[in-house]
């Protein structure tokens, strides 16, 4: 079904509130995910909503803690939080960090669901900030080879700001992210063959037993030793080695001043030429031309961003709809 965008932000932040956020971290948390909804990445939306809900109520929530706090670092204790306000809090220290000192790194542990990455990084790209995030996870992806889990889907990604459109690196290192399992199994859909494992090690494309068992690691043994360097960055934040699912996950997010190193105008104005040059290159499909990163995800925000609406399956809509009647 199709609901306009600020009756999907009003119908998330009415849930959030529902189950305990308050009115500023049901915003935190609803930019988030109507962020993923504008983008196109609609496993991470108003899904993601609904699974966050069920997380929540599944322990008390605690302050977060500052800790091992420096002028140019710091570590969280999120004790348990929601990654979207654990990772929002650690991005914005971060960012302080950098503006006072040219450099912010800033680590957290003992959180879950910390989202989208592509997120943290255009808000520091947009303030002037180059940035990197990675983030581990509970081990759900197979190692190359492997047909058991080993770490999270770990992604990470990078910012760089220009005089024109951002450029932003989000990957995972798994061939799906699990949200997008998730989201096939509140909608009943198969998943492709091939991308996962069920809790035997043999191929699935049952989302369920995909979700009991292992996803295929993206890149090969690329993208697999990816994956163990960011679950090692992780367990240097304080998170776990093969934390519980959703649970005790490591978070890194670092910012610095392009001016530390050159002259920041013109990193910009160099940047932006940069890519502009790579999209000229002459692609292989004259109608496939080439982008850089985060084009697509700027393209569609703007073209849902004109139409008003986002498509969403009609039982996501209900079920957060029953949410916020509830007593």
């Amino acid at each position: 079904m199709e609901i306009a965008i600020d009756h999907a932000d009003a119908l998330v932040r009415a849930a959030m509130m529902r189950v305990g956020y308050d009115a500023a971290e049901a915003k935190i948390i609803a930019d988030h995910v109507m962020g993923c909804e504008l983008r196109g990445v609609s496993f991470g939306g108003l899904s993601r909503a609904l699974s966050l809900i069920e997380r929540t109520r599944l322990s008390p929530r605690r302050p977060t803690v500052v800790e091992r706090d420096t002028p140019i670092s710091a570590v969280i204790d999120g004790r348990d939080q929601c990654g979207y306000l654990v990772g929002y809090q650690t991005m914005r220290l971060a960012l302080d960090k950098a503006a006072a000192g040219g450099i912010g790194a800033v680590g957290a542990y003992n959180t879950w669901y910390t989202g989208m990455y592509a997120h943290y990084l255009e808000i520091a790209a947009n303030e002037g900030f180059v940035a990197m995030v990675m983030g581990s996870s509970a081990p759900r992806v197979a190692p190359h080879g492997g047909r058991a889990g080993g770490f999270g889907t770990n992604p990470i990604g990078f910012a760089f700001p220009t005089e024109e459109q951002p450029i932003i690196l989000d990957i995972a290192t798994s061939v799906v992210p699990i949200a997008e399992l998730v989201l096939a199994q509140r909608t009943g859909r198969d998943i492709a063959p091939d991308i996962a494992f069920d809790a035997a090690g043999e191929p699935t494309t049952d989302p369920a037993a995909a979700l009991a068992g292992a996803i295929r690691v993206w890149g090969g043994h690329k993208g697999s030793g990816l994956g163990v360097v960011v679950q090692l960055m992780g367990m240097l934040m304080g998170g776990g080695a093969m934390p519980a699912d959703y649970r005790d996950c490591g978070f890194f997010f670092m910012a610095l001043q392009p001016g530390l190193f050159t002259d920041a105008a013109a990193f910009r104005r160099n940047a932006a030429d940069y890519a502009n040059a790579l999209r000229a290159t002459r692609p292989v499909d004259p109608d496939a031309p080439v982008r850089m990163p985060f084009d697509r995800s700027a393209a569609t925000r703007r073209a849902i961003l004109e139409r008003g609406m986002i498509e969403v399956p009609g039982g996501i809509v209900s079920a957060l709809k029953r949410v916020c009647d509830e007593g």
